[in-house]
């Protein structure tokens, strides 16, 4: 049987079905990395398992569901994300902090297009996860208050933009990445300048905080 020794040390057996759990958990999440990467979280489950060399059970041993994969895959990421915002705060000039973290975020998506997609969605399920990015979302309103005080972030920026920047910027970086891989630049310098005050002309409605959640709750399946 599996489990303690008399002694009240773990047992060997136990320890060795621990590390190779452990070991097929690294495959996994290394794996989902590359493929995410590479074909976005619309990606097989079944590619995945493959490239890690497990079998699917295995994989949704380790990870019951998509969300529970993607928020694993790409925790260091959204660690990243969380200290952008962090750094962007610190920066003694609001508005160069609130522009570099723009740039910085749509670089992010450039880099991974399986993280291009996780900045435009949210997972309910992923309780760590979405605590980082709630986190993140207190402190890019602590910003944008800041960058509006100084007179350089149009009154009208509202946080609900920066969801739609990403998503318009996830939609440049696919539909360029081969041919032009950097001309998601020319867009996000684009929409920098509009964000600068005085504005040229009044905006339409922001869209509700509900419609944004809404709009981020997708989560993309393909059948394995």
């Amino acid at each position: 049987m599996v489990g303690t020794r008399v002694d009240g040390s773990p047992d060997p057996e136990q320890r060795g079905l621990r590390a190779d759990a452990e070991r097929n958990r690294e495959r996994v999440v290394k794996a989902a990395r590359e493929v995410f990467a590479e074909q976005g979280l619309d990606a097989s489950t079944n590619a995945i398992a493959r490239r890690a060399g497990v079998g699917i059970a295995t994989l949704f041993r380790r990870f019951p569901t998509r969300e529970d994969l993607v928020a694993a895959t790409f925790a260091d990421k959204m660690t990243a994300y969380t200290a952008a915002i962090d750094e962007a705060l610190a920066d003694p000039d609001p508005w160069h902090g609130f522009c570099t973290y723009i740039e910085r975020i749509c670089q992010m998506q450039s880099d991974d297009r399986g993280f291009a997609d996780v900045l435009t969605m949210t997972f309910p399920t992923a309780k760590a996860f979405e605590a980082e990015r709630r986190r993140s979302a207190t402190n890019l309103s602590q910003l944008l208050d800041r960058a509006k005080k100084t007179g350089r972030l149009r009154g009208d920026f509202v946080h609900q933009d920066v969801p739609l920047i990403l998503m318009a910027n996830a939609g440049v970086i696919t539909a360029t990445r081969d041919s032009a891989p950097d001309a998601w630049r020319r867009l996000v310098a684009y929409l920098i300048q509009a964000f600068a005050a005085p504005a040229a002309h009044p905006l339409p409605d922001p869209p509700t905080p509900g419609q944004v959640y809404r709009a981020l709750i997708r989560l993309p399946h393909q059948p394995d």
